[in-house]
């Protein structure tokens, strides 16, 4: 694929709507889920702990793959009273509408423990799992709070706010943290014997079992409707057709790889965040998503003709910074920046038929409308796309 701009226009109302959209989420009655946290974690910790919930609320923005709750616990442990900011991450209840078939909260709990005690990575701790819906009405994990800031998706980052502001050096040094992140995720040197769970078949290979699952994803985002959306069908296509001959060796792969989950005090990161999308793949599947997503809210600057941070986190600079870090070769990087970009899509045509389902826009009549970045992936697909500008 070649380095060169697209000329395809976004339509303004694709583009508008991206920048700062209210979704529907689950409605919470915040105080009865604390009600009951509460006589959960009285019966979990047993007698005497006496635990006691305070400043419980919810922070804007949650609900899309689960729904957060924050709050203050107190508990008495062997005889002295303990007290925590803790998060309660419940996995989202039966929608009308839902953006993902299933969420699997045991393995996000395993991987998390797995990266906090085998990495580098500062992943939150994790205390507890109800993998029953008796409780809360849907499963969910409890797990220490940690202060910081998190690069913002809505709206996205590169419009403003503490990354745009701070100097090119804290930048840049946010970037070399952010990458180094990235790659102590990478650094498990036997994944599937740390997280037997998430091995996959040995029929097929790591990669071909994680496009499968998207390809299975996909179908499930059409069941209702049937649209074939041309940008996702010819992705589909065209990776096929250009499989890589042989794929980097399996890693634990975080998933959602970008630093809207990385959450910084300063320049250094203090959590590593979001585990929903763990996986054992190529290290490439991380990398392209993380590259991906950056170049996709430059795209959203550069129509509104703002600066945005076209700086940071371009592709070279990325993977020259992750080789380094890790003594690696990077392989086969447009398949997988084209393999994120469509993997991003079929979320976000799911995410426009939730929209239109609530009445909160009309569907576009150009079926590839439903995915916000469908020029970036139909450049990427003529070889017209750049990365370094």
């Amino acid at each position: 694929m070649s380095h060169e701009r697209t000329e395809e226009p976004m339509s303004d109302e694709a583009i508008s709507d991206s920048i700062e959209t209210t979704i529907t989420t689950t409605e919470l009655d915040v105080d009865e889920t604390g009600r009951r946290l509460a006589a959960w974690l009285g019966a979990r910790l047993g007698d005497g702990a006496a635990p006691e919930i305070t400043n419980l609320r919810r922070p804007e923005g949650s609900g899309m793959s689960s729904i957060s709750v924050l709050f203050d616990l107190a508990w008495t442990e062997g005889g002295e009273r303990q007290e925590r900011a803790m998060v309660a991450r419940l996995a989202p209840e039966a929608a009308a509408l839902p953006v993902f078939p299933g969420y699997d909260l045991q393995a996000q709990f395993d991987a998390m423990r797995a990266v906090r005690e085998h990495t580098a990575a500062p992943v939150p701790r994790v205390r507890w799992i109800e993998t029953s819906p008796e409780a809360l009405g849907t499963p969910f994990l409890v797990m220490d709070q940690v202060a910081g800031a998190v690069p913002v998706d809505n709206p996205p980052y590169v419009f403003g706010g503490w990354l745009s502001e701070m100097s090119a050096d804290e930048q840049a040094a946010v970037q070399e943290t952010s990458v180094r992140m990235l790659a102590a995720v990478h650094t498990i040197t036997d994944p599937v014997a740390v997280l037997p769970g998430l091995a996959p078949s040995a029929s097929g290979g790591s990669l071909r079992e994680h496009f499968a699952r998207e390809r299975d994803y996909y179908e499930w985002t059409r069941r209702d409707d049937a649209l074939s959306i041309p940008c996702l069908e010819r992705s589909f296509a065209w990776l096929e057709e250009n499989w890589p001959e042989q794929p980097s060796p399996d890693v634990l792969c975080w998933g959602d790889a970008r630093i809207g989950n990385i959450m910084f005090d300063g320049t250094e990161a203090v959590a590593v965040l979001d585990w929903e999308s763990a996986a054992i793949a190529p290290r490439e599947v991380d990398l392209g998503w993380f590259i991906f997503f950056h170049a996709q809210f430059q795209m959203i600057a550069d129509f509104f003709e703002m600066p945005g941070l076209p700086h940071l986190f371009r592709r070279d600079d990325v993977v020259a910074a992750y080789e380094r870090l890790t003594g690696t070769t990077v392989r086969d990087l447009d398949w997988h920046l084209l393999y994120a970009a469509l993997r991003h899509g079929i979320v976000m045509s799911q995410i426009t038929r939730r929209r239109i389902h609530f009445g909160e826009i009309e569907a576009p009549t150009d079926l590839d409308e439903y995915v916000m970045h469908h020029p970036m992936i139909n450049a990427l697909l003529a070889g017209t796309y750049s990365w370094e500008s």
